[in-house]
């Protein structure tokens, strides 16, 4: 049976890009001017050309997006078209189209959400000063290398991302992303944020706290200064207990004798729910979690999940699917293409970031909607997600009618495999 979600979900995208059009003023550097001649390339077709771009060059990209008529547009057309469009255009298409998305998976009725960064490698530009690096070995004469960074929240239940901040790759904050993400995010209190190392900050559970959300992030074990450093641990290797924190800025006598109660950040650590005079204690309460992954080492876990209603193998499970924001980071880097950018400016490369952000969302949503059977063998299967992405992509530009697009999809799949 052929379903019409495919149809709908690309009906929502294109009219999304629609009304946009009708409000080109919003999108563009030069309102009133910008995209008020007719071109080839339309203000939605601009849109349209960008979200479809594969590995090949902006020339082959032309071509194949006017299926090689002898009037299709140059290159040089089109690097004007794109020029005349804010970042931010990509940026709102994207938040407008996630917001579409309906009937989303839970996990015991929470939203998993993880979040990491990955870095993007881009166009060499030694005058760019938020984007050169250089490694930190004198020895290693290398002319240095640019990069950005994408931080990105990754809805783990259903494959696709829910917002993402780029920074320039000298200079990257994830903490900072993750908080503007946190801040911004529309999702209530049935909330999981899974996270990495990275992101043991005081501040970061702070906000999850007054968000409502509840979290689960991997901390530095015994031995290193983190958060769980001068805590009144069991004398166990393993373990799973509760705590309550106080965080000041204060130094007293009665603060320096308990440090296992009271925790001092100085100056240089930010905490945006402390205030010396109106609010000098900020309250933490959570568990820590340390459990065995090899014969000869372990994790700690930090969360504010019940231990009611999450025990300790919960946690280890649970942390265990934050690996699908790493395997969507190598999608998206090798099958979607975010590898290969035609640009060199920054601000195009950000449209084409979004872009294939928008792309990879539209791609899982029809393959989530694409039910394989159960055939009598020794594996179930899965949807082969590089072929997915090529069909999508034709489907797209309207090259492929939906039955056709999603009986090729089921004939290409995958074992799934257990590990």
């Amino acid at each position: 049976m052929i379903t019409d979600s495919s149809q709908k979900m690309k009906q929502t995208l294109f009219h999304l890009i629609s009304d946009m059009e009708k409000h080109p003023d919003l999108f563009v550097h030069h309102p009133g001017i910008d995209f008020t001649r007719e071109r080839k390339l339309s203000f939605s077709h601009t849109i349209r050309f960008l979200l479809s771009m594969a590995g090949n060059t902006v020339r082959k990209e032309l071509l194949d997006y006017f299926d090689y008529h002898p009037d299709s547009v140059s290159a040089s057309a089109f690097s004007q078209q794109r020029a005349k469009l804010l970042p931010e255009a990509f940026d709102f298409l994207f938040h407008s189209f996630t917001e579409t998305f309906q009937n989303l998976q839970t996990y015991r009725g929470y939203r998993l959400l993880a979040c990491d960064g990955s870095d993007l490698a881009i166009a060499y530009d030694p005058k760019d000063e938020m984007t050169h690096r250089r490694h930190n070995s004198l020895e290693r004469k290398e002319k240095g290398y640019n990069q950005l960074h994408l931080n990105a929240l990754y809805d783990l239940k259903n494959r696709i991302y829910l917002d993402a901040v780029i920074q320039p790759g000298r200079y990257p904050n994830e903490d900072r992303a993750l908080l503007d993400m946190i801040r911004r995010s529309a999702l209530g209190t049935q909330t999981i944020l899974i996270a990495d190392r990275g992101y043991e900050s005081y501040n970061i559970l702070a906000h999850a706290q007054e968000k409502g959300w509840k979290y689960l992030i991997r901390i530095k074990d015994i031995g290193s200064r983190g958060i769980i450093t001068k805590l009144p641990l069991p004398d166990t290797e393993e373990f799973d207990f509760s705590h309550t924190l106080l965080l000041t800025k204060k130094q007293t006598k009665e603060i320096k004798a308990h440090p296992e109660k009271y925790r001092f950040l100085s100056n240089k650590s930010i905490c945006d729910f402390l205030d010396p005079k109106t609010n000098p204690f900020y309250s933490l309460h959570f568990r820590i979690a340390r459990f065995k992954i090899t014969d000869n080492s372990y994790e700690c876990i930090i969360t504010n999940l019940s231990e009611e209603e999450f025990k300790t193998a919960d946690l280890k499970k649970l942390y265990g699917l934050r690996w699908g924001i790493e395997r969507s980071f190598r999608e998206l880097k090798y099958t979607i293409g975010l590898r290969n950018f035609h640009a060199k400016k920054v601000a195009y490369i950000q449209q084409e970031i979004f872009a294939r952000l928008i792309f990879y969302n539209f791609c899982e949503r029809i393959v989530t909607g694409i039910i394989i059977e159960k055939a009598k063998t020794k594996h179930s299967y899965q949807v082969n997600f590089t072929i997915a992405v090529l069909i999508c992509r034709q489907y797209l530009n309207s090259r492929i009618r939906p039955p056709n697009m999603e009986v090729l999809i089921r004939k290409n799949v995958l074992p799934v495999r257990e590990g």
